[in-house]
């Protein structure tokens, strides 16, 4: 889930894109961490599990997101937003896996009060899509998930990750020199990765727990 490490040419010192990095790096880290997606012993269970989570969390960050959209359909129309929902594209991931999205209840994402606070979320789901690159890698060269099907959801833009960032960082900034506010831009995506951090928290005891049923992959015998 690695954050932008880069920026277009030289940028001021309060440049919001810059803050964003480094207000929420601690944050970014946490998430990282919980979520281990880099780890050598990877398997299918616990993938699954994370998918489930991801999932999850994105239909409610995405059900508060379209309301905002409702109301500023422009704004929403110009950062392409539609194109950028993936709650889908984790449930199609889950289904490759011979696995279904979890029962449990959705967590609880406050739908943005303002655009603000809708680009400070979207900086945390967009900016998941750089790291996903590696992490597309990194899933493919596992040898324990090989044969799983494939993962789309982490880096659901192929060759056009970079370009899709590049139109998201430069319409925060025009947003923010137009007058938004940095400071609630920045202070949506801290707790957004707070949020979706303690949504995932437990995913490694689950994808553990002796109680959990195995994970099917597709066309494994009933």
């Amino acid at each position: 889930m690695t954050r932008d490490a880069s920026t277009d040419g030289e940028s001021p010192t309060d440049d919001v894109m810059r803050r964003l990095r480094t207000a929420t790096a601690t944050e970014h880290q946490q998430l990282e961490d919980t979520l281990d997606l880099m780890d050598d012993g990877l398997t299918v269970a616990r993938l699954t599990t994370v998918l489930q989570r991801m999932h999850a969390f994105w239909v409610a960050a995405e059900a508060g997101l379209d309301s905002w959209a409702a109301a500023h359909p422009a704004i929403a129309a110009g950062l392409d937003w539609a194109d950028r929902r993936r709650a889908g594209l984790f449930a199609a991931d889950l289904a490759a896996l011979g696995a279904v999205p979890a029962a449990d209840p959705l967590p609880e994402v406050p739908a943005p009060a303002s655009t603000d606070e809708a680009l400070g979320a979207m900086y945390v789901l967009e900016g998941s899509t750089l790291g996903g690159v590696f992490i597309d890698r990194h899933l493919a060269a596992l040898p324990g998930l090989a044969g799983a099907g494939p993962v789309r959801a982490f880096s659901p833009y192929g060759e056009a990750t970079g370009a899709r960032w590049a139109a998201f960082r430069r319409a925060t900034r025009e947003h923010v020199t137009r007058g938004g506010d940095a400071d609630v831009v920045v202070g949506a995506a801290r707790r957004t990765f707070v949020l979706m951090a303690q949504w995932c928290a437990d995913v490694q005891q689950r994808a553990s727990h002796p109680t959990d049923p195995p994970t099917r992959r597709r066309g494994a015998a009933a």
